[in-house]
């Protein structure tokens, strides 16, 4: 059955995910988490894609939680489920590469889930913020942690503590987002840049991703350490072998993705 709460189509090896409740400038409920882990699962299985795109609309990537299903929970309804861990944090878990294409807002959930991502292709129209402190809570979809590794403690605080919305420029600047395009070229820059890292050796990839996270999870030891073993794995890897015989064969190498 499709998703109600989501689009979901391909353009060649990238599987593109478009939040899709307009309504409500796509707030994460209950029901869209479910549905994007399961699209994101879909996505994990399939040999065909090598990179996911995750998107919203113009006016808004996620405006936030969905503050009318959260009103009435006590501290008790929220930690008997497990409220975001049970079904928000798919995406940071994801071994491809997740590309957020961002227009409009993204606030709250919706900067956090942005923030989960590996890479933020954002159009000048977007603005990121974490406004949570105004309706009496803290970011706690991993906001105050990600934010904070990204921008800096003093810039973290102004955000979370006013409220503050910070512009696409700003943002590309202070290293939030990766890359800022004019107003409505976000989502074919993505999906040009997921086609590029399809191209590649999907074990690297991976490799890839998990040594840069480890960059944010340990100290510069530990973390060296971690890489230097994820180097010596890609030597067992038939790609590593093809990459480096076509390089020196000047040649576009032939993944084979084992």
């Amino acid at each position: 059955m499709p998703p109600e709460t989501l689009k979901l189509r391909r353009d060649g090896p990238v599987g593109i995910i478009e939040l899709n409740r307009p309504e409500a400038l796509n707030a994460l409920n209950r029901q869209l988490t479910i549905e994007l882990g399961q699209a994101l699962d879909s996505y994990e299985a399939d040999d065909a894609i090598g990179a996911i795109v995750l998107t919203g609309s113009s006016r808004a990537f996620a405006a936030g939680a969905d503050i009318r299903e959260l009103l009435d929970k006590s501290f008790a309804d929220v930690y008997a489920e497990e409220l975001i861990t049970a079904t928000w944090e798919r995406t940071a878990t994801c071994r491809k590469p997740v590309i957020a294409a961002v227009a409009g807002h993204a606030l709250g959930g919706g900067c956090e889930l942005a923030l989960m991502c590996d890479l933020i292709i954002a159009d000048e129209t977007a603005g990121f913020g974490l406004p949570e402190t105004g309706i009496g809570v803290i970011p706690g979809a991993g906001g105050t942690q990600r934010l904070t590794r990204l921008v800096g403690k003093a810039v973290a605080m102004d955000m979370i503590l006013s409220g503050r919305i910070m512009p696409a420029e700003e943002a590309l600047q202070r290293g939030l987002i990766s890359r800022m395009t004019p107003p409505g070229a976000h989502l074919p820059l993505a999906v040009e840049v997921g086609k590029r890292l399809s191209a590649r050796s999907r074990p690297v990839m991976m490799l890839a991703k998990e040594a840069v996270n480890q960059a944010y999870e340990t100290h510069l030891a530990g973390g060296i350490y971690s890489e230097r073993r994820l180097l010596y794995a890609s030597f067992a890897l038939d790609d590593r072998r093809e990459g480096m015989t076509a390089f020196l064969e000047r040649r576009a190498p032939v993944f084979k993705n084992r």
